[in-house]
Formats: structure tokens, sequence, C-alpha cells
């Protein structure tokens, strides 16, 4: 299955608002990346300028530049003992709560973040929900580019079909940590775990888009209401 039009608006905003309500006064917060978070970083920066004292840490630069606008302040993963909620999209999610992400291309930064946070919310529309990983949309593999040609003879001896990520000028994309994504397809994983492990013991590979046993609670924004998935 193929990737196809982008999510509802309007589907996101209402997704946005719900997850508001695991926001109280005074927290860290972990701010995500791509456009489901940014539509929660959009409503967060209204309730700052109304008077909630938060904190955000970023994901991303683009996230970092969009929560500096909304006047949402940013610290590091230095400046801080724990992060209280992190807040993040996801492009897949399965019934058991297993997530792909890194179609935003910050994969990395967002697995620190989750696992720094004493929970993670997911924000995600309908069409991200899937049976299993990689139905949807090949899984993110952030590799030193350096391993890029090594690392994607692995992937294919994994049985993977590995594509370097390109910007539209056709040069690499490049994440905030220099690296390069290679957006590698795989039939529907039966065993999503093993596929992560795997990939990760190819030196040269960073991380994987597939975040397993870390989301807390799924907020799924439909056309009328958000129902929640734990």
């Amino acid at each position: 299955m193929t990737m196809s039009q982008g999510p509802d608006p309007a589907a996101l905003e209402r997704v946005a608002q719900a997850a508001l309500a695991h926001v109280a006064d005074g927290m860290t917060l972990g701010l995500g990346t791509g456009r489901a978070a940014e539509a929660f970083i959009e409503r967060l920066g209204e309730r700052v300028r109304r008077g909630l004292r938060v904190r955000g840490v970023p994901t991303s630069k683009r996230s970092e530049e969009l929560a500096k606008k909304l006047q949402i302040e940013c610290v590091g993963l230095d400046e801080i003992h724990g992060i209280d909620v992190a807040f993040d999209g996801a492009d897949e999610v399965t019934p058991e709560l297993g997530l792909t992400k890194g179609l935003g291309g910050a994969l990395l930064r967002e697995r620190v973040v989750a696992y720094e946070a004493e929970r993670l919310v997911i924000l995600v529309t309908p069409e991200k929900l899937v049976k299993k990983l990689g139905s949807r949309t090949a899984i993110p593999i952030e590799v030193v580019p350096f391993a890029v040609a090594t690392a994607s003879r692995h992937l294919k001896n994994l049985g993977g079909e590995p594509v370097v990520r390109k910007k539209a000028d056709g040069f690499p994309f490049v994440t905030d940590n220099m690296n390069w994504i290679v957006d590698t397809r795989f039939a529907p994983l039966d065993d999503p775990a093993r596929t992560h492990a795997e990939a990760r013991g190819i030196p040269g590979v960073v991380d994987t888009g597939l975040f397993l046993e870390m989301a807390d609670v799924v907020l799924v924004g439909g056309a009328d209401a958000v129902t929640e998935m734990r």
C-alpha cells in the first residue's frame, strides 16, 4: 500500500486540541516533528500566550523554530532532569501500539526524547492505523553517509528494498544529525522487533523508525471525535 493524500486538517486540529488535556502547568514537554506534532505545538502556543507555563524539548530544528515563534520556552536535554510527556505523530500505528516513525526525518531525536519522557502520547488520524507495520509505508532507517552503500546491501539481505531519501533538488535528505535516511520497504512485518534488531546490528545504521512498546496512549482524530488507544 502506498501513501495517499495527507491527513484531514480538521482531524489534525481535533486531535491536537484533545492532546492538551494531557498538559498541566509547569510541565516539561517533548515536542515532536511532523504535521500532527506541529498542529499540537500551534495549539500549545495559544495556551502559553494565555498564561500556561511549560518548557519544550523539540525533536527537530523545524519544531524548535515553530515553538520559539509561538513563544514556547525551549530547552535542551542538558538543561533538564526529565520530560513529563512527549507528544509526537506516527506514520503507522498497530492495535498493539507499535509505531513506524521517521517520514519527517527526525526519528533518532524523537526516540531520544520519547525515551526520556514519563509518557509518550501519539497523535494520528485514521489513515495511519494498520494491522502490521510496513503495510502503509517504507521503514525509515537513519544511516551515517559513509556506510550507506554497505548498509543498503545488508538491508537487501534482510528482505528490504532500500532507497536513499532525496530532496526535491535530487540531493540526499540530511537529518539534523548530519546522517542520511534510507527508506526501506519490507513486506508487512510479522516480527518488527526482529527487523529492528537486525537492522540496528548493521554497522553504520544509527536507528530505525520502528518504535515498539513505547507509546502510552494514541489519540486518533476522526471525522467527528477523538478516540483513545491504550
